[in-house]
């Protein structure tokens, strides 16, 4: 850790031993914001794509001799087959599925969801019978004729809701990102120096004229800045949850930090999380090795800012 007199003024701290005190004694238990738990752009966004096509599948609605009349709708509007996997929640467009097992071996079927349709817009009759097969055996077709379902729009978009779910632990990441944005901004802002987020070799080219080297070709740093004098990169992250992956990490960024010294760059990796917790050793091996880590909590009290002012 490169001590300076910035970590006395800000947080006190005499030595680099208690700035890395410091460092784990203020992590974050959480950065979690409203917009976390959905994007809700996102699941409508999705459900404008299908939502003609699952209005025309409304009509299948508590009918007696469902798999006919999906054959129907299939044959008059055939783009509703790819609905098919949305209504059970998946976005594949190709299953093989176990269909037959026993002691001589077991049998499988493939259902492929992105077929061209023909020149003339129908489907095959041996797409329709395989499209009305899989929504048939996966269940769907009995909610549909048994009304468990009243609107397939609404059910919809509770299936996006789930689906989106997913996309949280890409969103722990995103807010981390979106929280230091907001210190990176004003620091840029008021200090009339230039950021890119999400930055790569060919914007930092573009915007700066500076040809970067880079140890991996499509390597996305997320703060870049540019003090008119020196680059500096930024690279951050938040870690609710040990394990065996920070150790790794954490010895990621040393090597991320070699390189970019030597390539004549400043890296800064700004860090935070309640992982780092249990996983002290390998980050304080990373604190030792570096310039620069902080967590959001220093961040906060201005020493990124002055780290910056001194870089030149």
């Amino acid at each position: 850790m490169k001590y300076s007199q910035i970590f006395q003024n800000r947080i006190s701290c005499s030595d680099s031993e208690a700035v890395f005190s410091y460092l784990i004694s203020n992590l974050k238990n959480t950065i979690t914001k409203w917009d976390y738990f959905v994007n809700w752009t996102k699941v409508y966004t999705h459900l404008k794509e299908v939502e003609i096509d699952l209005n025309i599948l409304n009509y299948l609605i508590g009918k007696e001799n469902v798999e006919e009349e999906l054959r129907y709708l299939l044959k008059k509007n055939p783009s509703i087959y790819r609905l098919i996997p949305i209504l059970i929640a998946c976005r594949q467009e190709d299953f093989t599925i176990l269909i037959k097992y026993n002691r001589d071996g077991f049998e499988y079927k493939n259902y492929k969801f992105k077929y061209d349709l023909k020149s003339n817009g129908e489907l095959t009759d041996k797409e329709i019978s395989d499209y009305v097969e899989f929504a048939r055996d996966t269940g769907f077709l009995q909610l549909i004729a048994d009304k468990k379902i009243k609107s397939l729009v609404d059910y919809v978009i509770g299936v996006e809701v789930g689906l989106d779910s997913n996309g949280r632990k890409n969103r722990g990441g995103d807010i981390m990102e979106d929280v230091l944005e907001f210190f990176v901004e004003d620091i840029c802002r008021r200090n009339s120096i230039e950021y890119i987020k999400q930055a790569d070799a060919l914007k930092i080219k573009k915007k700066w004229g500076i040809v970067l080297s880079t140890d991996i070709s499509s390597r996305i740093i997320d703060f870049a800045l540019f003090n008119k004098m020196k680059l500096i990169l930024i690279e951050t992250n938040f870690y609710s949850g040990g394990g065996s992956k920070l150790k790794a990490t954490a010895g990621e960024y040393i090597t991320m930090y070699n390189y970019w010294k030597k390539a004549g760059y400043d890296f800064i990796w700004i860090t935070d999380g309640d992982g780092w917790r249990t996983t002290k050793n390998p980050l304080k091996e990373t604190f030792d090795q570096t310039d620069y880590i902080l967590n959001l909590e220093m961040v906060s009290k201005g020493i990124l800012e002055d780290i910056i002012k001194i870089i030149n």
